[in-house]
């Protein structure tokens, strides 16, 4: 079940975004049924697309993190004596501004990155856990953003911007400024050439 937030406005005026404006709640529930048979959750899950401080404060109340994230999930515990499918599986909370915000960075509509995070918040309402099971979760969210025919993911994100963060750091100790992070295929601009020429010699 899609559940939009009243306080949020789904359709900001088009000089503040260039992610697009939020998708039906029927394209976003056809999408959810599809991913939760993906991901094998089985049972009810609400999502509810909220703001910015919804999401900290539900972030700050639950889990002691006094700021905004994209997605938040809560698992819900079985009831003894329900079939699978009558139980609640879990809610996920999804902080509609950042998810435009991050769909902009990403070069990707709102409606794309919504999808990513709903992906995203049900691996974790089945179990995965990305910050301790040894990649398994990344490995599993891979292989359904391929299947669903989405981009990269949470996961794949943040590694790469690990990465970059470490390769920015390693060249500013070295005393070089750090290389942008994007180049077009073939290119290279002065900075990088002097960077190129000063790790050969």
């Amino acid at each position: 079940m899609i559940l939009l937030d009243p306080d949020l406005d789904p359709d900001p005026a088009e000089s503040e975004t260039s992610a697009g404006k939020v998708p039906s709640a029927r394209t976003l529930s056809r999408f959810l049924a599809k991913t939760q048979a993906a991901v094998r959750v089985r049972g009810q899950v609400s999502v509810l697309l909220t703001t910015d401080a919804a999401v900290r404060r539900l972030n700050r109340r639950f889990l002691g993190k006094n700021k905004p994230t994209d997605v938040l999930s809560f698992p819900a515990e079985p009831i003894p004596g329900v079939r699978a499918a009558e139980q609640m599986a879990g809610d996920l909370a999804i902080s509609v501004e950042t998810a435009r915000r991050q769909g902009t960075a990403c070069g990707h509509s709102l409606g794309i990155e919504l999808k990513v995070l709903i992906l995203h918040g049900l691996l974790h309402l089945a179990g995965y856990d990305h910050e301790s099971d040894s990649g398994r979760m990344a490995r599993r969210e891979q292989a359904l953003r391929s299947r669903l025919g989405l981009p990269t993911g949470l996961i794949e994100r943040a590694t790469m911007d690990g990465a970059a963060r470490t390769r920015t750091s390693a060249l500013q100790r070295a005393g070089m400024p750090a290389v942008p992070k994007r180049l077009g295929k073939g290119t290279a601009d002065s900075t990088t050439r002097r960077a190129s020429r000063s790790a050969q010699s």
